[in-house]
């Protein structure tokens, strides 16, 4: 069993709906490419947007293509307070009831009635990943990060298996810098 992967931090960013591209970039843009991301087909966009909150505002948020079919914002526990909303943990694409917030690009701006969620902390795995790991599909599993003075156990992690993912764990800012995770750096999966 195979039970390390590569642990990968992921910061505040945003996914749009099309018709959100175009209220924020102007009718007919296409997300710009910037950089092919660790998983298969996600790429870093030249775009950045404002997230805007009730209590402050972040400037200069990446964002994340391709489109999707609902906006999200992906943000820390400490952006969420920065912003003064309430964001559930949730994996990825689970945004009914969850904060809303504006958001604003050189053209327009939107308003959300939900979409900012703090990630719940994951790993993707193909099926013959996920079986050399000994792990399955929305199993929740402890990965263990070990740093020169902040080695760390996470719980909580959920297991998400599929043809198209490649192996690797997603944390965000503030769990990243809780472990010293740094660098490039791998967890143990422990159970």
């Amino acid at each position: 069993m195979n039970n390390k992967v590569l642990v990968e931090t992921s910061a505040r960013h945003v996914h749009l709906a099309r018709e959100h591209v175009e209220i924020l970039f102007g009718a007919g843009h296409q997300l710009t490419h910037k950089k092919d991301l660790s998983q298969p087909g996600q790429f870093a966009c030249e775009e950045r947007v404002t997230v805007v909150g009730p209590k402050n505002e972040i400037k200069n948020v990446i964002v994340l293509g391709p489109e999707r079919k609902a906006s999200q914002v992906e943000v820390s526990l400490t952006d969420a307070r920065t912003l003064g909303v309430s964001a559930p943990v949730r994996e990825s694409g689970d945004v009914a009831n969850s904060a809303p917030c504006k958001l604003v690009g050189p053209c327009g701006e939107v308003e959300i009635s939900e979409g900012v969620i703090v990630a719940k902390r994951h790993i993707h795995f193909t099926p013959e990943e996920a079986k050399e790991a000994g792990v399955s599909d929305k199993e929740i599993v402890m990965v263990k990060i070990e740093s020169q003075d902040r080695t760390t156990i996470f719980g909580d992690v959920v297991v998400r298996v599929s043809p198209t993912f490649s192996a690797a764990m997603h944390i965000d800012t503030d769990e990243s810098n809780a472990a010293q995770a740094f660098g490039t750096v791998y967890g143990e999966i422990v159970k």
